[in-house]
């Protein structure tokens, strides 16, 4: 019997959210409508400032709060417009926004807010979220989830696909015998710091900016030399090691040992800072037996990057999930849908040999 399902998904970038309506059986899945919000523009300065700041109790708790009003908002205005009947929504699956993620600290965690309590007495819908904490509670990652989806869509194309997702951070999905998947490293998110630091912009559209500089190869190998890159799987990561900091660290390094020619144009680092997600994605493709790359997220627009990916992995056909009916830009708030589905079903996630938990296990938490 099919069901109803929304999944509500705001990433590393802070630069939207990502809805979707799906119906949802045990074997099969349909997108039925999708849209994407704004993120406030205050509130995203704001976790930006927790997030490379101190910060208080107070400033968390508030956060919290007023991330799980912006949802509530952004979803009501998602069903009044997809003309949804909520009584029909079986549930809401909500990622919330990561503001720390440290799976690997000797008490391991991993935070995401917005309170799913304000969303469901606003709206009347069941809420599942908290999803990551279980898998980290049994020494897992608690990330990436996505590929347990992957598997779930694509299996069926054989075992030398990888799917790959460049959102603020990337990540890659290798479906074959055993499921495997971790983040590569960071995806847009240095990219839009920069763009935004320097023009102002959100983002760099197809990665114009980028593409009027020229890459530093010694910068580059700088930034390659961090040790997260040659780390073994299972990993994850976030803001908490590829932000602000470590990209000023970094570039504050380079000057000091360039002194007498420590001249970087801005527009040569953005340069450097693709050929950084580029290089991070396909060193690891390349240890894989991948043939076909499923792309999806937001960077796999930037015509550029994904251009010189192309250009890395000769041996691969990159194409975009849309080609196989599944869409690229809501991919991840599909997932989540999913999730809750499974949660509601008291079904386990089979993720345990993607995040490295003891065993695979039930995920979320329900908000009714």
């Amino acid at each position: 019997m099919s069901e109803f399902y929304i999944g509500v998904m705001s990433g590393t970038s802070l630069d939207g959210i990502d809805i979707a309506y799906c119906e949802i059986e045990d074997d099969s899945f349909k997108l039925l409508a999708c849209a994407a919000y704004p993120f406030d523009k205050e509130l995203k300065g704001d976790i930006l400032d927790v997030i490379n700041t101190q910060t208080t109790l107070k400033n968390i708790g508030e956060i919290d709060s007023r991330l799980g009003k912006m949802y509530a908002d952004a979803l009501e205005m998602f069903i009044k417009e997809k003309s949804i009947e909520a009584s029909k929504v079986r549930a809401i699956g909500l990622h919330g926004q990561t503001l720390w993620h440290e799976p690997e600290n000797e008490n391991p965690f991993s935070m995401q807010l917005g309170n799913a309590n304000i969303i469901t007495a606003r709206l009347g819908i069941t809420v599942v979220s908290d999803f990551r904490q279980k898998d980290i509670a049994l020494g897992g990652q608690g990330a990436p989830f996505t590929p347990a989806f992957h598997q779930y869509l694509f299996s069926k194309l054989g075992a030398n696909v990888a799917v790959l997702n460049i959102g603020g951070m990337a990540n890659i999905t290798l479906l074959g015998n055993r499921l495997s998947g971790y983040d590569t490293g960071c995806g847009n998110v240095l990219m839009d710091y920069w763009v935004s630091h320097y023009n102002g912009s959100s983002y760099d559209k197809d990665g114009e900016w980028a593409k009027s500089g020229t890459p530093n190869q010694e910068l580059l190998r700088e930034f390659l030399k961090e040790p997260y890159f040659s780390k073994s799987a299972p990993k994850s990561t976030g803001r908490e090691l590829f932000g602000q900091k470590w990209l000023k660290a970094h570039l504050n390094n380079f000057a000091k040992k360039n002194q007498n020619n420590s001249y970087l144009k801005a527009r040569d680092i953005q340069a450097t800072l693709l050929e950084l997600t580029v290089i991070s994605i396909a060193n690891e493709i390349k240890k894989s037996a991948t043939t076909l790359l499923i792309g999806c997220g937001g960077g796999i627009n930037n015509s550029y990057l994904m251009k010189r990916l192309q250009e890395e992995l000769k041996g691969v056909k990159i194409v975009p999930s849309d080609e196989y009916g599944v869409s690229s830009e809501f991919m991840e708030a599909m997932a989540f849908a999913w999730l809750a589905h499974e949660r509601i079903h008291k079904k386990c996630v089979k993720i345990s040999s993607v995040s490295g938990a003891l065993r695979d296990s039930i995920l979320g938490a329900i908000y009714e």
